[in-house]
């Protein structure tokens, strides 16, 4: 290469990279800021519930009324993240931006009625309205929008649960299975970075868990020979877990539609639902997140990470409420009732394996989320970004056996298939959907 072809290709870098900091960077900004009202917003509701236990009672009104909504007023916005990743593989009629009120409100709405949901679908979803209303803004090619919604994504993501480098990489990663696309990297780091410090500018903090297993041993890499059998073992355990979730979810939101083909009563019928199950159980401990509760007595994540603590069924009830709820069309998201699933489940797996309860609940919180999203890259930096690098490895471990034994299944159903995960399903065509692959007359799971 010529001297002056040299420097014209640096001036073309150059010249990118300061058009997507000025795009990229406002945008993080008021995702950030909206990401913090919305936390706010959920913490204000969840003391509300736990202050006025009768809220629940709304929870049938506030199912049909949410519900109601989107299907008159919201139209393409009911599509969600799928609509989302569907937009950045085929870019077309854009993300409107009356996602972002809409999805705000009906997950704080579920929140405050008891609903089994979490967060990151609306975080996702508030990045992804806002990046594509930028992308109007500024008149970007089909190209560039792609990216913006990439940056999108990883600025809710990352502002949302305070793991920004874990937003970036989730952004390229969830797309399609096996394959990344890193034209995207930079500006979906940029906006991770920025969205979560905007969003800590605004005092909204995010709860810290931690790892007592090796803390204050002055130890850096860590590797036992025989705890790492164990942790393939729970990695296998993850991932089919992750996989039972999403078949079960989608599986749950077809029977309703089956049964109740007018919408709007379908959370009404998850309502009575969980109410049965809230009273048949006698506790509301699988409600709302299940981050924290008033009450040392239930489940929550957070327990799950104490030394002294052993619980065998809550992963399985948390996932039963969870899956009842979303599938009717209550708002939210998958991935902090993931959590929950996965700290339970490797609290449980702990105990019968003779584990570290607390290390082995770190693993199970990112490894279901890992299997049941097919970004086990992503999954591992959160790991390390939430407990630190001590425990990188098996870490590592349990989100790849996750990722590998879930199968070709996934919470959101417009991924695609760039690479199947085993020589053995070489046969799935090239770039199908999730949802294609359930669709056709052969199993490829």
């Amino acid at each position: 290469m010529t001297p002056a072809s040299i420097f014209g290709l640096r001036f073309q870098q150059i010249h990118s990279l300061a058009k997507w900091i000025v795009i990229v960077t406002p945008m993080a900004m008021a995702v950030g800021s909206l990401v913090a009202l919305f936390l706010w917003s959920l913490d204000r509701a969840t003391e509300l519930r736990f202050a006025f236990p009768w809220l629940i009672c709304f929870m049938p009104v506030a199912g049909f009324v949410m519900v109601w909504a989107y299907g008159t007023f919201g139209k393409s916005a009911e599509g969600g993240n799928n609509l989302i990743v569907d937009q950045i593989h085929e870019p077309g009629g854009g993300v409107p931006l009356r996602m972002a009120p809409f999805i705000l409100v009906t997950t704080v709405l579920t929140h405050l009625v008891g609903g089994s949901a979490g967060r990151e679908g609306t975080a996702v979803q508030l990045g992804g309205s806002l990046a594509s209303a930028f992308g109007r803004l500024f008149k970007l090619p089909p190209a560039n929008i792609r990216i913006l919604l990439m940056a999108g994504i990883a600025a809710g993501f990352g502002a949302v649960f305070g793991t920004p480098i874990a937003g970036a990489v989730f952004a390229l990663e969830v797309l399609t299975i096996g394959r990344m696309q890193y034209e995207a990297l930079l500006p979906s780091l940029l906006a991770a970075i920025v969205a979560d410090w905007t969003c800590h500018a605004w005092g909204i903090g995010h709860v810290h868990y931690s790892i007592a297993y090796l803390a204050g041993e002055d130890i850096g890499f860590h590797l036992d020979a025989l705890l790492m059998l164990k942790v393939v073992i729970a990695g296998m355990a993850f991932g089919l877990a992750a996989h039972v979730f999403a078949e079960l979810s989608h599986l749950a939101s077809s029977a309703y539609k089956a049964i109740l083909p007018y919408a709007p009563l379908r959370p009404v019928l998850a309502s009575v639902i969980l109410f049965g199950l809230v009273y048949g159980l006698g506790t509301r401990e699988y409600l709302g997140l299940g981050v924290w509760s008033p009450n040392p007595e239930d489940a929550t994540i957070l327990g799950f990470f104490r030394p002294d603590h052993v619980d065998h069924w809550s992963w399985a009830w948390k996932g039963l409420f969870t899956i009842v709820t979303l599938s009717a069309g209550f708002k939210g998201g998958e991935v902090t009732p993931l959590f929950f699933i996965g700290a339970a489940l490797g609290n449980a797996v702990a105990g019968v394996l003779g584990a570290p309860p607390d290390l082995f609940a770190g693993l199970g919180f990112v490894a279901v989320f890992a299997g049941a999203t097919n970004t086990p890259l992503a999954c591992m930096i959160m790991g390390i970004e939430l407990f630190g690098a001590t425990h990188s490895a098996y870490l590592a471990v349990a989100c790849f056996v996750a990722y590998l034994c879930s199968g070709h299944s996934s919470i959101y159903l417009s991924q695609r298939v760039g690479v199947p995960k085993t020589a053995t399903a070489n046969d799935i065509p090239q770039d199908i959907s999730i949802r294609q692959i359930r669709e056709l007359p052969w199993d490829k799971n």
